[in-house]
């Protein structure tokens, strides 16, 4: 099975670590499976 991914990025708008971010990156990794879908990792990106 091959990891499949995808990307959606979110207005931010705030402070995070003691920095200003506008925009909100979120990178699921997953795979399907025959009955389900199974999340390896999220990355998340700030910018």
């Amino acid at each position: 099975m091959k990891p499949i991914q995808c990307r959606k990025s979110f207005a931010f708008g705030r402070t995070w670590n003691r920095r200003f971010y506008a925009t909100k990156q979120v990178r699921p990794i997953f795979v399907e499976e025959t009955d389900e879908i199974v999340v390896v990792t999220v990355y998340t990106y700030y910018s």
